[in-house]
Formats: C-alpha cells, structure tokens, sequence
C-alpha cells in the first residue's frame, strides 16, 4: 500500500519495523561544514578582500545591509561549494555556515537573513561601468586580471628560475540569445570562445570572447600585459609560452622573439611538412609492419611558410607509423637545439600541456566557469571571473593544506565531495559557535591536517 507523502514530512521503507520519516526541519544545520577550510584559505591568501577591493560600491552606506566583500565573498565561496546559481542563494542565505563565511550572524534589519538573497547578487553581477539607480556596484576589469597574477606570483616562496605560460582556447557553449554569440562550425553549436591561461595548475586569465574568431585573437595582448606583470616583480625569470597550433601564428611568434619569450606551438600539417618527413615516415612504417607496434622517428629542420611566416623557425617533425596508418605532427619552437633534443622537446616537453585541459575541464565542469546565461557579455565576463576566483582559493587550498595526502593531486570537485560537503550541527552561545560535524566522516585525519596547515600560514 503506497504511503502518503506531504511537502514537509517524507516516509521510506521501515527499518526494523520503525518507519523513516525525513524533513527539511532540523534547524541550523548545513551541509557545507567543511567550507570552514576555505575560509581559512582565505585568510592564508588574502583572496576575497582583495577581489572585493576590485568593486565600487555607489550605494547610500546607511541602506547597506550586505557590503561588497559580503556579497562577493557569498557568491566565490557558493561556486566553491557547487552552488553555481544565484538562485540558490534565496535559500542559503539561511544557511548558518554562509552566515559563519560572511563573519555575519544576524541582519542588521528586521525579516532580513544574514546575507544575501538572488535580487542582490544579481545587482552585483549586473553592475555597470558607471552607476544606475538599480545596479550601484560596479567593478574594474584590470584590477581583476592583476589580482589573478598577484595571486600566482604570491603562491611562490621565491622566483622561480623558469615559468611556462599554456595558452587554449574551448567552447562556452550557449543556449540563448545572449550578447557575442555566434555559430562555431568546430565546435558545433552557439558559444563563446574563452581564452584560457594556466602556469602548471595556477591559473593567470580567463578571458571571454566572441567565437567568430580565431583562437589565438587577443593573445598577443593578453601574453604582454602578464608577461610584464610578472617581469615587474620577477626581473629575471624565464618565461616560455605553449599552446597547440591555433596559437602558431606570425604575430605571436614575432613578439615572443622580440620580447625575449621563448615559444612552442603545435604546427598544422600539410602537404610540404608532410613530405619534409617522408624518409621518416617511411622508415618508421617499415619498422612498424616488421614489429607489428606503433613506430615514431624524429626530425629537426628549419622550415617557414610560403608567405605568412617572417623568417625560417626551428620544426620538430614526428614521423609516426600506427594502427596501418601516418599520424605525422609538427611543432615550432624558439629553443635552440643544444638545450633541447627533439625528441625530448615533443614528448616531454610539448606533450605535457595536455594536463591545461583538466585545469579546463575542473574550471568548467566542477566551478561552473560555462554558466555564462546573462544578457551582456561583461555580465558574463563577471561570472567568469568569479569561477576563476573560486578556482584559485580550492587551488590554494589544495597547495597549501593538502599537499602529501591523498588529495594532492585531486580535482576541485573531489575536493568538494570529500572535504566540503560534511553534515554538521551548528550552535551558536555567546561564548562560542560549535560547528558539530559528522563523527564519521572518513576524513577526518586530512581536514585535521589541512586545519593545522591554514592555521600556520594564515597572514
């Protein structure tokens, strides 16, 4: 017989003869204790005041119930927390722990949660360049991109010898009439085309653009504002660029060479780099049918295109032989010979960017950086922005507090699942607020660890 079920109280099977019953009644309880973390790495790294510090605020002070830093921090630690819509907020901001995040335990007004609802935030992502009487924040694009490279740079106890910048490009896609978009044949649909870039899992721009372009539009501009950036505090660093052949371009290349940025591309094939690799080709596939595996040869040559390149550059040609077929690839490169061979250079070297796409993949699919549905495109750079942001403090925390653990290595979303997402009790008295977490949560041991860690490095 099919039990009955309300909107408030829920039955299940029975247990031992006991009926289950749920509901959402129990009071202050959250599910995102472990968002205690994160605001520790907070306080480790100085992130929200400082991204709060990039707004203007153009409201009356007296009619403030959620000031900037409030609001920005609720929606960077929301996105950390896998709360990807401002909608969500109508009911978190009942939540205790968001209240705990905010350093707000009650509003200032009667009827008023401690932070904010949808209405608000979406004022703050809606705000314009100069102020209107419905959308009073506004913020500074240029202080946003220094802040993500101030960050990288802060992530360092010293100068490194050499960086490596990866560049890519991926789809955003899109699913309204939203300002810039446009059909990308490649890609298969309405998006936006983001330019990405990562040094190793740091992320230094997220940049939105249009996708009736090419992908390496903008690059040029993005490579010289960070590269300067880092060349003001880091004088003698080394920088090499990589990215795969959307970014093989003249214009790019010949400010690298004239800006002492060396670079290595991926290079389209066609039919005269093909056939500069013929003999290894052919030795290849001979050494192929006689072995029955997958055989590759190198070579390195100076090569240039028929009209677009300025001068002849060092290629890398691979020769491969695999599954009965030719799978010839080419990069281009300003390293010289003597410091890398080409062998080394292709599959140490080049090859290694591929790890850029899970930096991707975890800004998109775990901190929702493609949830870009707002009207205008500087809207939509603003989210982007506040993923990239939650990207850096779950980035930091992870380098900071859970290095040599089983999390090391992991991804923002196991991070969250593991880590963030523990059942707890909250009690508040007027000495003291208890965040009573579940006893058996598995982790206990790395959270302790991670706890010790912030503490120590906390500013």
């Amino acid at each position: 017989m099919p039990t009955e079920c309300s909107a408030t109280l829920f039955e299940f099977a029975p247990v031992e003869g006991r009926l289950v019953v749920g509901a959402f009644d129990g009071g202050k309880i959250t599910s995102d204790a472990g968002a205690l973390l994160l605001a520790a790495t907070d306080r480790a790294v100085g992130l929200i005041d400082r991204f709060a510090g990039c707004f203007t605020d153009s409201r009356s002070p007296e009619l403030v119930e959620h000031t900037v830093a409030t609001l920005v921090g609720q929606r960077t630690f929301g996105i950390a927390l896998g709360y990807e819509d401002v909608l969500d907020h109508d009911d978190l901001r009942h939540d205790p722990m968001m209240a705990v995040l905010a350093g707000k335990l009650e509003a200032r007004r009667k009827n008023c949660a401690p932070v904010a609802g949808k209405s608000t935030l979406n004022r703050l992502e809606l705000g314009k360049p100069e102020p209107t009487p419905y959308h009073k924040i506004g913020h500074d694009p240029q202080a946003i991109e220094n802040l993500l490279i101030d960050l990288f740079v802060e992530a360092h106890a010293r100068p490194p010898r050499q960086i490596i910048l990866d560049l890519d490009a991926t789809d955003d896609p899109l699913h309204g009439h939203q300002e810039g978009r446009f059909f990308h044949g490649y890609y298969d649909c309405y998006c936006y085309l983001p330019l990405y870039i990562f040094c190793d899992r740091h992320l230094l721009a997220a940049k939105l653009r249009r996708s009736n372009i090419d992908a390496s539009a903008g690059a040029v501009e993005e490579v010289a504002r960070i590269v300067g950036h880092l060349r003001a505090r880091w004088p003698r660093v080394r920088i090499l660029l990589r990215a795969d052949a959307g970014f093989a371009r003249e214009e790019l290349m010949h400010w690298c060479e004239h800006n002492s940025v060396d670079f290595l591309f991926g290079l389209a094939k066609n039919a005269r780099l093909t056939a500069a690799i013929a003999a290894e080709l052919a030795a290849a596939r001979q050494h192929s049918e006689q072995t029955g595996k997958p055989a590759r040869r190198f070579k390195d040559f100076t090569w240039s295109t028929l009209d677009s390149w300025s001068r002849t550059r060092r290629v890398i040609g691979k020769a491969e032989w695999t599954g009965g077929e030719a799978n010839p690839r080419f990069v281009v490169t300003s390293l010289a010979r003597s410091e890398h061979e080409a062998r080394h250079l292709y599959e140490k070297v080049y090859c290694a960017r591929g790890d850029m796409e899970n930096r991707i993949k975890e800004c998109q699919l775990d901190l929702f950086a493609d949830r870009t549905s707002a009207t205008t495109m500087r809207a939509n750079q603003l989210r982007l922005w506040f993923a990239a942001m939650a990207y850096v403090l779950v980035c930091a925390l992870r380098r900071v507090a859970l290095r040599h653990t089983q999390f090391a290595e992991a991804t923002c979303g196991t991070i969250r699942l593991k880590l963030f997402k523990i059942g707890a009790l909250v009690r508040v008295s007027v000495r003291r607020i208890k965040i009573a977490m579940a006893s058996a949560c598995p982790y206990q041991n790395e959270f302790a660890l991670a706890h010790l860690r912030l503490t120590a490095t906390a500013h």
